[in-house]
């Protein structure tokens, strides 16, 4: 009924009509109109369809009215994500958000402004929020506060800039003071002239009190700490043994010598290999990938939750699984020394890094070792002790064979160093790890990229629907400006839309002291990458067929794929467009929750340096420069914060918008993009969720030596690296 309300009204002798007109007009019997009414109610609500004033019902689209999903950065700017993906974003200025909060699905109001046809807009198209349609999240975590005459409720998101009046709370278990950590249920909020009214549903305790932090980042983000019965009765009730009838239809690879390559603290490991030297200029490359689909049916309860969940999410002091461990850690988990069913990718490798033939097939493995990723690096830097270890050097000359390959073929260089937050027994910050993309994580990488283009190939040709990961190329404004950015630091930029220009720059600034700070900038004009039933490429990655395959206990996208390579059922309660815009918005919350679950941590670890009056030193890398100060990248920390001017002591800043940099008025001393300066902690706002940061020793910038002062030179700097995320437990680094 819905398809053919949308077709009839999309002809273009349609004339707005209500409901009995409709139905006129679809050719409906007379019974028919409650059905009618129930589609009409759906399709209205859902943003696609608008009923006028005079209950006539006309598409959005042609009103220049578009439904989609709203993300609001920290400034209260929105951007809209229509559903329709041959739309694109649309801008939301902060006075025209309405109620609309991060996540939710909205409808927006194009604005539509003349232009000369032809002419392409020099700026982004803009609109108005007028509708929601569906609350992202009804429930707030923040901090109680009392005011003279009520109480009110800080939210933690910063982008929620309103305060949410509060009555006093009943029936929740335990009495709330001010400066507790709350849950509110939001009510019906109308206008943003006005602040929001909720209630407490849950009193969390003091912000200090143990595990206070960490349960606010899981109430906030929605994010589960148990299994339904049901779900866990269904992993307990999976046999551990494997039966004759498990192996039916397998290829039998336990002789195979296979071995996995996984973070120290993994405990789910889904992917494992096995590389064998057909001859001497050819390979043979197993790619082994947990079958979670056996265990996982579409339609259970472990199969509905897994799908609610859309993935594991990884927390600075735990994880929360897609799966129960029953499955994660244990029957699914590629265990050294058992029998494990994988599905599996076999590739015929030339000697220079080419595809030359892909199969797929149903397996069963029995992994000879486990290596840690520091275990493999240390063998790769050594000599072979055994043929398992000698296997592994092979691979490590594979994978760079073909990573070459693919840097030829037009991929972006765009990963910098992650780190790794280490807490002690007590949940507080012990140290922070910087990790390397060294060659043995490349090892891994380079296998698992070609599985999953080939899978996504695979998909393609034989026209099979499934879900693609999907990364589309950056608006071409954004590249403009960032490419004007880059000219005006008197560096050469050629023309951003080829990428072969893209990876001249950024070989270029590999070379430059100010080379990190402009990466940073790049990436943050790129798109951000998500699932798609369309088969859109990747631009990063320079891939027309890409999608996720190898990641299935710890991703719903790959179990869909997993189903759709090998001709299994997804399931008739979403559609496949359904879950990929669920999981992307799943994956988006949990970056968010990541995120945060580190800044709590290292707020309280900054609070304690300032408490103590001895705070530690870092290096940091200006990134941004602006009128009020500039903003650094402090690595050691992996985080960004700003240095306002008012804390520089040594001079009088002033800043020069043409150079963007500062000027000392007296000392002539510059702070610019790309410097290096020591910064310690001077303010942390857990409100805000904001670090303030001043120079060590007032205001003396670290100097450049003479080879760096001007990006033109040929030397060659020490080099810096920004931690952009932080991926803990067992987690691959790179979510691409």
């Amino acid at each position: 009924m819905n398809e053919k309300i949308l077709k009839r009204l999309a002809r273009k002798d349609y004339v707005p009509a209500n409901v009995h007109g409709l139905q006129q007009l679809l050719g409906l019997p007379p019974g028919a109109q409650p059905e009618l009414e129930r589609a009409l109610r759906e399709l209205t609500q859902s943003g696609r369809l608008t009923c006028t004033k005079g209950q006539r019902y006309i598409l959005s689209v042609e009103a220049d009215l578009i439904p989609g999903r709203i993300r609001i950065n920290r400034q209260g700017k929105g951007f809209l994500i229509p559903d329709d993906t041959g739309l694109k974003e649309i801008v939301i200025p902060e006075s025209a958000t309405g109620t609309a909060l991060h996540e939710d699905r909205v409808l927006v109001r194009r604005d539509v402004k003349p232009r000369r046809p032809g002419l392409k807009p020099a700026e982004p198209e803009t609109g108005s929020v007028i509708r929601i349609l569906e609350r992202r999240r009804a429930q707030i975590v923040g901090t109680l506060q009392r005011g003279r005459q009520f109480l009110y409720v800080i939210p933690d998101d910063p982008r929620i800039p309103h305060d949410i009046y509060v009555p006093p709370p009943r029936d929740v278990g335990r009495p709330a003071h001010p400066g507790d950590k709350v849950v509110v249920e939001l009510r019906a909020w109308e206008s943003r002239h006005t602040n929001p009214e909720g209630e407490i549903i849950e009193v969390l305790g003091a912000p200090d009190d143990e595990g206070v932090d960490m349960l606010s980042v899981l109430r906030q983000y929605d994010l589960p700490l148990h299994f339904p019965p049901a779900v866990l009765h269904e992993a307990r009730s999976i046999r551990p043994e494997l039966a004759p009838r498990d192996l039916a239809g397998r290829t039998d690879c336990r002789d195979h010598p296979v071995i996995t390559i996984d973070p120290d603290d993994a405990k789910d490991f889904d992917d494992a290999f096995c590389l064998q030297r057909v001859s001497a200029d050819q390979w043979r490359l197993w790619v082994h990938i947990a079958d979670v689909s056996h265990y996982v049916r579409p339609g259970t309860a472990l199969d509905q939750e897994a799908r609610r969940r859309g993935n594991s999410t990884y927390l600075v002091d735990r994880v929360i699984p897609m799966l129960p461990e029953a499955l994660s850690n244990e029957l699914c988990s590629l265990k050294p020394a058992v029998d494990r069913l994988t599905r599996c990718v076999e590739f015929l490798i030339s000697g220079d890094g080419r595809v030359l033939n892909a199969k797929f097939y149903p397996a069963v493995i029995h992994s000879r070792r486990r290596f840690t990723y520091p275990e493999a690096l240390g063998i790769l830097r050594g000599k072979a002790a055994d043929p398992i270890e000698q296997m592994l050097h092979q691979a490590h000359t594979l994978a760079q064979r073909l990573r070459r390959h693919r840097f030829h073929n037009g991929s972006l260089a765009l990963d910098f160093p992650e780190t790794k937050i280490r807490l002690d027994a007590s949940g507080r910050v012990s140290h922070i790890e910087k990790v390397e993309n060294d060659v043995s994580h490349q090892l891994i990488e380079e296998f698992m990229l070609l599985a999953n283009e080939a899978v996504a190939a695979h998909l393609m040709r034989r026209q099979i629907k499934a879900i693609y990961r999907v990364h589309e190329e950056p608006d071409e404004r954004r590249l403009q400006e960032y490419r004007e950015e880059v000219l005006s630091h008197q560096v050469p930029c050629g023309n951003l839309s080829r990428s072969a220009e893209v990876q001249k720059l950024l070989h270029r600034l590999e070379s430059l002291p100010i080379g990190p700070a402009l990466k940073i900038g790049f990436l943050k004009s790129l798109m951000r990458a998500r699932y798609a039933v369309e088969p859109l490429g990747h631009y990063g990655l320079a891939k027309k067929e890409y999608t996720h395959f190898t990641s299935p206990i710890r991703r719903y996208a790959d179990l869909v794929v997993h189903r759709a390579l090998f001709g299994g059922n997804h399931g008739p309660a979403h559609s496949l467009k359904e879950t990929a815009d669920h999981i992307s918005a799943t994956e988006r919350n949990s970056a968010d929750a990541e995120r945060d679950s580190k800044d709590v941590k290292m707020f309280a670890f900054l609070r304690g340096q300032l408490q103590s009056a001895q705070p530690q030193s870092y290096p940091g890398l200006v990134t941004e420069v602006r009128n009020f100060g500039f903003f650094v990248d402090v690595s050691g920390l992996a985080m960004s914060g700003l240095v306002h001017l008012s804390s520089l002591e040594d001079d009088f800043y002033v800043f020069d918008p043409v150079r963007a940099h500062l000027v000392g008025r007296r000392t002539r001393r510059v702070l610019r993009l790309g410097d290096n300066v020591q910064v310690q902690v001077a303010k942390v706002d857990t409100f805000k969720k904001q670090v303030d940061f001043r120079l060590v020793g007032g205001g003396k910038p670290v100097p450049r030596s003479p080879a760096e002062k001007h990006p033109r030179t040929g030397s060659r700097p020490r080099h810096h690296a920004r931690a952009r995320s932080h991926r803990p437990g067992g987690h691959r680094p790179r979510r691409r």
